[in-house]
This record gives structure tokens, C-alpha cells and sequence, in this order.
């Protein structure tokens, strides 16, 4: 592309963001940075650590020494690729948890906003139109219903021989929104000037296709 651009794309657990984002990126042929993966790698630390996130400066020591990356297409944790490693019901708590914490936030904030100001990215998550990259030139919200959430993530889930069930995905994914939307600190929200997208019933092509034709304008 001859300019930078920033293009954040925002919404609720499995609304299918990270999927949207890379076929965008992949199209446009900028960086994709999912942010929700980073959130994880840090909770998948804690919990590799032992470190317990309510001890501020365990959880300070820790995040000083962490390197996370994106490279190829994986997200590399201290020198190590962790991309199913993260993609648990667990590990997903537990960075919601590590989320709403101000030394986590702070850290990963930094580092996406240094990205996008190097180069043109497209980033997922639940605030970056609406606090890390609140002046991105495009900026989408993505959702769907709970149900076609649950049904997205269990199929993923058990694609990759995880034991668990639909009802159990749904239970999280129901518990997820909850604390994503009243958490103290930048809770998920629209941003004021975010296109909102329902995504229940259309296809990746056609998400995909919405979301450039955008773009193009």
C-alpha cells in the first residue's frame, strides 16, 4: 500500500474478528496484530508462571520480562509459538481476568500503538477503535448473537479434539460479555465513528467482502 493505514476491528468473544482480520489483511497485504492474543499470552504466562495477577508486583516482575511477537502468521511468547496453547475456555478467562488489570493493559497498549504508527496493521479486540487506536482511519465493531458465537467456538474447539460442550462454550461465552462489558477499565463498547457489523448467518467471503468494500471507498 502506498500510506499507512490503521484498520481496528472491536466486538464480543467469537464474533469472529481474528478470522475477518487475517482474510482482510492477507487481502490488503498489511500486518495483522490480534490483540486478544496477546491478552491470552499473558493470562497463559500467569498461569505457566504460577504468578497470581492480584499480586501487582509478581505481576509487574513478569510482564518486564515478556516478549510477545507476531510472526508468520503465530504468536510467539518468550521465544515460544503458543497459538493452541491459548485457545482454551480457561486460558480465555483468565485473560479476561489479566484484561482489566491497568500494568497489563499499559504494557500491551504501548507496544500495539508503536505497530501502528511503524506500519499499516489491521488489529482485533475490545477497545482498539475506541481507546488504542482511537484515530485508525477505519473502524468496524463486529458482533453476532451468543448463540452463534458458542456454535462458532465450540465447532473450533472441538475440530481440534477438545472435550467439551456446546452448552459449556455457550456458559463462557455468556460469562466473557458480562465482565468485557462492565469491567472498570476500557470495557467493551462501540466506538462513536465504528461501522457496526451483525455477522450472524453471513459467511467469511461475505464479512470479508463488506469490510473492503469499505476500505475502498
Amino acid at each position: 500500500m502506498d500510506k499507512i493505514i490503521r484498520v481496528a476491528i472491536d466486538g464480543p468473544s467469537g464474533a469472529g474478528k481474528s478470522t475477518i482480520a487475517k482474510a482482510v489483511a492477507k487481502k490488503l497485504g498489511i500486518d495483522y496484530i490480534d490483540t486478544g492474543a496477546m491478552y491470552r499470552a499473558v493470562g497463559y504466562k500467569t498461569l505457566s508462571c504460577g504468578v497470581d495477577p492480584k499480586d501487582r508486583q509478581a505481576l509487574k516482575d513478569m510482564l518486564d520480562s515478556t516478549v510477545i511477537d507476531f510472526s508468520g502468521g503465530n504468536i510467539i511468547l518468550d521465544g515460544e509459538i503458543i497459538n493452541d496453547k491459548i485457545r482454551t475456555p480457561r486460558i480465555s478467562k483468565k485473560a479476561s481476568e489479566c484484561s482489566a488489570l491497568a500494568e497489563v493493559r499499559e504494557k500491551l497498549v504501548q507496544l500495539q500503538r508503536g505497530m501502528g504508527q511503524e506500519k499499516s496493521v489491521i488489529m482485533d479486540g475490545r477497545d482498539i477503535g475506541s481507546n488504542v487506536l482511537t484515530d485508525a482511519e477505519y473502524k468496524f465493531f463486529m458482533t453476532a448473537s451468543a448463540e452463534e458465537r458458542a456454535k462458532r467456538r465450540y465447532e473450533e474447539l472441538a475440530e481440534k479434539g477438545q472435550d467439551i460442550t456446546y452448552e459449556q462454550v455457550l456458559e463462557d461465552i455468556k460469562k466473557r460479555d458480562h465482565s468485557d462489558m462492565t469491567r472498570e477499565l476500557n470495557p467493551l463498547r462501540k466506538a462513536e465513528d465504528a461501522i457496526e457489523l451483525d455477522t450472524t448467518g453471513m459467511s467469511i467471503e461475505d464479512v470479508t467482502n463488506y469490510i473492503l468494500k469499505e476500505i475502498e471507498k
